[in-house]
């Protein structure tokens, strides 16, 4: 039985447990709140608050999210008491003094970090902001400042946004939450960067991911497990096309939650597995359901909040619950409410699932299956000044008060100023601007005659604001032409998986942190504005110094939540 109570002013959720005593402070803020010029501001400060912990002997840790942010322990209650209580007391107070130690942990720990199968998918589906954030690193550290920190504090993490949850016999004597005043933060209203659903977009990848915003409900978790019985049935078990084939339903906000697919195969099944997958989508979406999995997943579903309950393994989710604005939901209320559904809802769910799907296809179209290719380049280019790249004289760079494009075939990238995400600087020249669709167009000095004299100019136009200065490159990582004389009739060629796209040159990878940015090269400007400029969209991973002929479309790569 949870029990609400109040603590210093925290709403606060309390519980027995068979098990050790474990308690947890959580806010209302993560990743999706973060502009991409901020990106890693709640981060640090997690790791500015815990660092006032030092070394203990009891378990603690710290982990931001999606939507959320907790600190949690497990330990007696004098050790609860003493963690909470001391994390508090470092939010009022960060240690500012760690700030740059800090900002390289955390780039270590993203340097740790594997990509998952379905890490890009927020950003073909959201773009370059609030849930599309999990997909890019964590690029706004460099230039988070104190006085940055504070006015995040000062805003996020608050009495009013924030919830306790105990598991154990009461809450702890002696546990004192000396949080700052504020208001409750709704999670921000999710962008959409697709102008057509069911959408898809073709990665070079063996893996097929599907995604697809549902009603926050118990029947559309019974969806989700249906989907992946019926997944592992026909792709791996009867055809033999996947090893892993499975899916997830992850709550978000109060009335919303992300179905989640994942299918891999060998690269000469790859469309075999599509077609099988597409083929259990429009089944589950036709009704053809097996009732057994349906009472299976159900069966599950009930025994796991059972034992839940037990444990105070609910309380967490429950805690996050009130932050969303739902109520407590009880285990018996939500296991009738999980009970009650059937193959009908299943079908239901389904439909509305396949109607705003997102799929990430491997190597490979999906319009023939009903997919709308997501946009990978822009609707038209900016008005401005006009410039050649040195070894692709197809493409065209332009150059205007309004943003910056590069053309090619007719099909434009565009990040316009009054629209731009961040724009990261480097102190040899290089821009890369991040649009709000996530296009990125980004400018190596090495790359185009004139550029050193049309920089002042373009820094003075950018949007500030969103300005992010980066440390200095070792010079061996700045991109170099090859040879310029030769280049309009020597030109390196290699495969295009996007219009818009040639070849990686050496290592500008490095500009872009941990993912890897597949660029343009252009020629050299014939004025002063002329511009080094490279559009970054495919994530890959390349050996420093390899020069290789990859496409371009979005920026793929992300940090993978904690």
């Amino acid at each position: 039985m949870i029990k609400e109570l109040d603590v210093d002013g925290v709403p606060t959720l309390l519980a027995p447990t068979t098990g050790p005593s474990h308690a947890g402070l959580a806010f209302r803020v993560g990743f999706a709140d973060e502009p991409l010029h901020r990106r890693g501001i709640t981060h640090l400060v997690e790791h500015l608050a815990l660092y006032s912990t030092g070394v203990a002997d009891y378990h603690y840790n710290g982990a931001t999210g999606v939507e959320y942010t907790y600190f949690h322990m497990q330990g007696s209650d004098d050790d609860l008491a003493g963690f909470l209580t001391g994390v508090c007391s470092s939010l009022r107070d960060l240690p500012m003094g760690r700030l740059a130690v800090e900002k390289d942990l955390l780039q270590a720990e993203a340097n740790g970090r594997n990509q998952g199968a379905a890490d890009s998918m927020p950003l073909w589906r959201h773009g370059a902001r609030d849930y599309g954030m999990p997909s890019y690193p964590e690029w706004g550290l460099p230039g988070i400042t104190e006085d940055d920190l504070r006015a995040w504090v000062s805003r996020y993490f608050t009495r009013e946004n924030a919830v306790l949850w105990v598991a154990g016999d009461g809450v702890p004597e002696g546990l004192k939450l000396d949080l700052p005043s504020g208001t409750r933060q709704p999670a921000p209203a999710p962008s959409m960067a697709l102008p057509v659903t069911p959408a898809y977009f073709t990665a070079h990848s063996g893996v097929l991911v599907w995604d697809a915003e549902v009603a926050r409900a118990a029947r559309s978790s019974v969806f989700a497990g249906v989907l992946e019985r019926e997944m592992r049935r026909e792709l791996r078990q009867e055809a033999g096309l996947s090893y892993t084939a499975q899916a997830s339903y992850e709550p978000l906000g109060a009335d919303r939650a992300l179905v989640t697919a994942v299918a891999d195969s060998l690269p000469d099944k790859q469309d075999a597995v599509l077609g099988g997958f597409v083929d259990v989508l429009a089944a589950l979406r036709a009704g053809r359901i097996d009732e057994a999995d349906v009472a299976a997943v159900v069966k599950q579903r009930a025994e796991a909040l059972h034992h839940a309950e037990e444990q105070g393994a609910r309380l967490p989710g429950q805690a996050l619950n009130l932050l969303a604005g739902r109520p407590v939901q009880s285990a018996d209320e939500a296991i009738a409410e999980t009970r009650a559904v059937g193959p009908a809802e299943v079908a239901e769910v389904a439909g509305a699932a396949c109607a705003n799907g997102l799929l990430m296809a491997p190597r490979t179209r999906a319009d023939w299956a009903g997919f709308t290719a997501a946009p990978s380049h822009s609707e038209s280019a900016v008005p401005g000044t006009e410039y050649a790249s040195w070894e692709a004289p197809d493409e065209t760079l332009i150059i205007g008060p309004e943003g910056v494009s590069i053309v090619r075939a007719g099909e434009a990238a565009t990040v316009r100023f009054d629209a731009c995400a961040i724009v990261r600087a480097w102190p040899d020249g290089a821009r890369y601007f991040v649009g709000h669709d996530g296009i990125v167009v980004g400018i190596e000095p090495t790359l185009w005659s004139g550029v050193a004299a049309a920089l002042p100019w373009l820094d003075a136009h950018s949007p500030a604001a969103v300005r992010v200065d980066q440390p200095p490159r070792d010079p061996a990582q700045i991109p170099q032409p090859e040879h310029r004389a030769a280049a309009t009739a020597n030109r390196r060629e290699g495969p295009a998986i996007s219009p818009l796209g040639t070849r990686i040159i050496g290592i500008v990878a490095l500009v872009l942190a941990a993912p890897i940015i597949a660029v343009v090269n252009g020629d050299g400007p014939r004025d002063a504005f002329g511009i080094a400029a490279t559009i970054g969209i495919l994530a890959v991973v390349v050996a420093a110094g390899l020069a290789g002929g990859l496409g371009v479309r979005r920026l793929l790569a992300r940090l993978r939540r904690r």
